[in-house]
């Protein structure tokens, strides 16, 4: 279990807040115990589940899988053939393989599933996304627009997937939105008051239209979210920027028009359905006969 645990913090998670994660998603799932599988199982009985995938698509989330599995079985569980995070696979492909008392294997399972499912699918629509702009310079960027207390989670899912993360919280990076534009009377005011409160720290500015950005530009800002902008604008926009500021995509886009976005030269994409409207990844854990 020490190996899995070092490879969750190597890949950017706390393991500690996962563990107490995970047990309260147990708890919540069994409170006074798995009551079918205690009924139906006898105490002694140990068996072996395959989890397998039913779509295409990339995997991630195996290694939290793993963790719920240790966290019901302690050392008495064996964890073997598990895909690394980040892996595409096709339907039908085994993904990890589990073996231990079969009770606690049905008792962890839906946990371990919610878990790789959810995050599965946030690699899968990463992926797609990373595809569509594959050729250009632009990335696609995850938002915070996230489950509560899973953020750190569906970030991990979406660099399994290619994708790039934004801020993780509103700590770590100012970013100046229409609201504080408002509040601040204009984007230049709201932009010199967070570089004058905290000079050390990135700062981005939201804006509307391309005056707002010619006002940016000359005050200085390197990073810039151009805020539902039609295509052409967006390209008049990378035209008058000229490689002086990052420039980000932000607003409703869809797949469909990624293409058509990345050409017009900006750096990123940013994409809240990417963790706030996911397809769940369609993984299966059975049982195999004796």
């Amino acid at each position: 279990m020490k190996t899995l645990l070092d490879e969750l913090t190597a890949a950017g998670l706390d393991p500690d807040a996962l563990v107490r994660q995970i047990a309260d998603a147990l708890l919540e799932d069994a409170p006074d115990g798995d009551v079918t599988s205690e009924a139906t199982i006898p105490p002694g009985a140990r068996g072996t589940a395959l989890f397998a995938t039913r779509v295409d698509g990339v995997v991630a989330g195996l290694g939290v899988a793993a963790l719920v599995f240790h966290h019901v079985l302690g050392d008495d569980v064996e964890i073997a053939d598990r895909l690394p995070d980040g892996s595409r696979v096709s339907a039908g492909d085994v993904v990890m393989r589990v073996s231990g008392p079969t009770r606690g294997l049905l008792t962890a399972e839906r946990t371990a599933l919610n878990y790789a499912s959810h995050l599965s699918g946030i690699a899968t629509a990463t992926a797609a996304w990373v595809d569509a702009l594959s050729g250009t310079r632009a990335r696609v960027l995850d938002t915070r627009k996230t489950l509560p207390n899973y953020r750190a989670l569906q970030k991990y899912a979406v660099r399994c997937g290619g994708g790039v993360n934004h801020r993780f919280s509103l700590s770590d990076r100012a970013m100046v939105k229409d609201n504080h534009v408002v509040a601040a009377g204009g984007v230049v005011p709201a932009y010199e008051a967070v570089r004058a409160a905290y000079p050390g720290l990135r700062v981005e500015v939201e804006v509307t239209d391309l005056d707002q950005l010619r006002e940016l530009l000359e005050a200085g800002c390197s990073e810039i979210l151009l805020d539902n902008m039609d295509t052409a604008t967006m390209a008049e926009a990378v035209r008058i920027t000229d490689g002086r500021a990052t420039l980000e995509a932000s607003g409703g886009l869809t797949i469909e028009r990624a293409r058509e976005v990345a050409e017009t030269g900006v750096d990123f994409i940013s994409v809240g359905a990417l963790t706030h409207s996911v397809k769940v990844f369609d993984l299966g854990l059975d049982l195999l006969d004796d």
